[in-house]
């Protein structure tokens, strides 16, 4: 029987989701999270592949505003919800859903597209390269202490009902995004998404609860968590499971860690995604004990390589010229000469000799500036072809700051 890929109508949605949810192993996520992506989902901007009544395949993305190195918010389609159903693997659907997808991308004017990959394998075909990381921890704090810095005992913490704060916390959020790399701008809606609190997802833990950090009566910071108390022969062991944490500068930042750290019968502190070089371990006495580990985050896509390179600013002053490999998306292939600076940069086509050589895969990665292109060439992926154009490049290409995205999609 042949396929055909459409829209998503409204109508479908319930035989779209439950695609995607058996591709992940069948097991049916919460009613208000469904509800959630349902009222969430831009239909025009979703894609299923159909086999007579019978989803076989799903796609979709979100109109997004990521920053970029600069702070510039910059028009992004976050991808998500693919899949494949098992029965239908390796008959071209995946590949024809992506092609149908970036070639609407584009129509829309959008230069980027960003994902994240439940196996990274499989995008990198695609031109999706992994541009930040999450640090996940497990911290001891029975045996690791903090060292603040001064003022953080001036800042009032109080708790509060997460929906009470909720406006002043997303403005504070909405106030961070332009300082780091990788932060999505939350479009209308997604506010929605730092509430949602299904018991299903708990797994013992407490519903959501909120602290927030004022001086002055003004909102400095928050922090939401998740409390499981656990006990075992010696007492007290729970678990507080942060799930995010904003601040406005170090004293809030370090009052809130502190209240987490202090909260009683407790000794272990969940943290599932922060920046990579979160201050938090600049705090702490001991960094073995917190039991660090990092994982690929967000992957980016050039979608169209000029724009979005001018759309972003370079720490040193750049002027090369990059020859880019792009089988997919073709029209990004060939010679083009990027000039910049930290006030702004314009890249157009040229005929001139390249000074380095990368796939829009690798351009991708380095593009928030949390991947270094030195260590690319390292491993064989950028080819220099002028003397000193590498170290040109990545110093021009880094950031100040480790990109980070603060919250799946």
């Amino acid at each position: 029987m042949t396929t055909e890929m459409r829209e998503l109508r409204q109508e479908d949605w319930d035989e779209y989701y439950g695609t995607l949810e058996l591709a992940f192993g069948g097991v049916a996520e919460a009613r208000e999270e469904q509800e959630l992506w349902n009222a969430l989902t831009e239909f025009d901007r979703f894609f299923g592949t159909w086999e007579g009544e019978s989803c076989v395949g799903t796609t979709g993305s979100f109109s997004f505003r990521l920053s970029v190195p600069g702070g510039s918010l910059v028009d992004t389609a976050g991808v998500t919800m693919v899949s494949v159903a098992a029965t239908h693997r390796r008959r071209g659907i995946l590949t024809s859903m992506m092609r149908r997808q970036l070639d609407d991308v584009r129509a829309k004017g959008e230069c980027l597209a960003v994902l994240t990959a439940s196996e990274p394998v499989i995008y990198g075909r695609f031109g999706y390269g992994a541009a930040t990381f999450a640090t996940k921890a497990d911290i001891d704090t029975a045996r690791v202490r903090l060292t603040v810095p001064a003022g953080t005992d001036d800042v009032v913490l109080r708790y509060a009902k997460p929906a009470d704060v909720h406006e002043a916390c997303e403005a504070l959020y909405a106030r961070r995004v332009s300082e780091r790399p990788g932060m999505l701008a939350r479009q209308p809606g997604w506010d929605r998404l730092g509430l949602l609190d299904p018991e299903s997802e708990r797994n013992g833990a407490s519903p959501l609860q909120c602290v927030v950090a004022e001086r002055d009566g003004e909102l400095v910071g928050y922090a939401r968590f998740h409390v499981k108390p656990e006990w075992d022969a010696a007492g007290p062991n729970g678990t507080v499971r942060l799930r995010d944490l904003e601040a406005e500068d170090p004293a809030a930042y370090a009052a809130l860690w502190q209240f987490l750290f202090g909260i009683d019968l407790t000794s272990t502190i969940d943290v599932h995604n922060r920046p990579t070089d979160d201050a938090v371990f600049q705090l702490v006495s001991d960094v073995r004990r917190c039991r660090m580990q990092v994982k690929d985050s967000l992957h980016v896509r050039l979608v169209e390589v000029g724009a979005a390179l001018a759309a972003r600013t370079y720490r040193t002053p750049v002027n090369l010229v990059l020859d880019v490999e792009d089988a997919f998306c073709p029209w990004n292939a060939g010679r083009w000469r990027l000039t910049g600076d930290l006030k702004g940069a314009t890249c157009e086509r040229t005929d001139d000799d390249a000074d380095l050589a990368l796939s829009v895969r690798d351009l991708g990665s380095a593009y928030l500036g949390g991947v270094s292109l030195t260590s690319l060439a390292a491993a064989g992926r950028v080819r220099q072809l002028r003397p000193g154009a590498l170290a040109e490049a990545t110093t021009a290409f880094g950031s100040d700051v480790a990109p980070w995205l603060p919250h799946g999609f």
